[in-house]
């Protein structure tokens, strides 16, 4: 059930058209498109292709790879605003701090 392969593709093509639909088209083809980004669209991509000819979990693990070469620089500001939450908060943000890689805000596409 968690790696079904009609889900996952059905997951995959929600995310891409949510992204568009808030940051628009160009802006989106923009994102992937960077010199910077290639490495992580090149996964993310290898990563649906995989999921689509029947590979869901080896898929999976690649498109999460290409996931976080692609919004590493978003950690930060999840953590910023994670860090509001009561009892929890710093740990979380303490988390996505150390996971983003200490970037914060370089390139965001909007």
């Amino acid at each position: 059930m968690f790696f079904d392969r009609a889900l996952l593709a059905m997951g995959n093509i929600l995310f891409l058209l949510g992204l568009t639909l808030i940051i628009g088209l160009q802006k989106t083809a923009v994102f992937f498109a960077r010199r910077q980004k290639l490495k992580g669209t090149a996964a993310f991509v290898a990563g649906i292709t995989l999921i689509l000819l029947r590979w869901p979990l080896v898929g999976f693990l690649i498109e999460l790879y290409g996931i976080f070469v692609l919004f590493g620089d978003f950690f930060s500001t999840i953590g910023a605003f994670a860090g509001n939450i009561p009892v929890v908060g710093p740990y979380i943000q303490q988390a996505l701090d150390s996971a983003g890689g200490g970037r914060r805000n370089e390139e965001l596409p909007v």
